[in-house]
């Protein structure tokens, strides 16, 4: 099974609450973009997102943090596609550090949101798999 990959840090704009707080919805937005990967992989197209499924928000995600948002399918029907996400920390900002600049790489990345997601390529929209379907699956 392939996976589609995206990593980004938050920013202070991402930040939404107190103490650099970031807003859920942006773990919905690195989500969607990760399904447009899988789905130009599958489809040659970037389709049309659904619905999310068993949304989860695990743990806080802070300015200055590194994410991993990862998916891949579990489903392929003949214009819906299923896949699964996730979201992990894997670094962080040191906090009250001698530099303000200090990150520290997380030995163990921190699952931060799951769900489960179901995208729609409309037939007409369908120009081929860019990468053999079972690699995909």
């Amino acid at each position: 099974m392939k996976k589609a990959m995206i990593r980004l840090r938050m920013s202070e704009h991402d930040a939404h609450y107190a103490g650099g707080l970031v807003n859920g919805s942006h773990m919905l937005d690195l989500l969607g973009d990760v399904a447009t990967e899988l789905l130009i992989w599958s489809d040659g197209d970037e389709g049309l997102f659904r619905a999310y499924k068993d949304a989860e928000f695990l743990a806080p995600v802070y300015a200055g943090d590194f994410l991993e948002a990862v998916g891949w399918f579990t489903k392929m029907g003949n214009t819906s596609r299923t896949m699964e996400f996730e979201v992990w920390k894997v670094a962080q900002p040191v906090k009250d550090a001698e530099y303000p600049s200090a990150c520290d790489v997380l030995s163990e990345p921190i699952l931060v949101a799951r769900a489960t997601g179901v995208c729609v390529v409309p037939k007409e929209c369908q120009r081929g798999a860019q990468i053999p379907h079972e690699e995909l699956l």
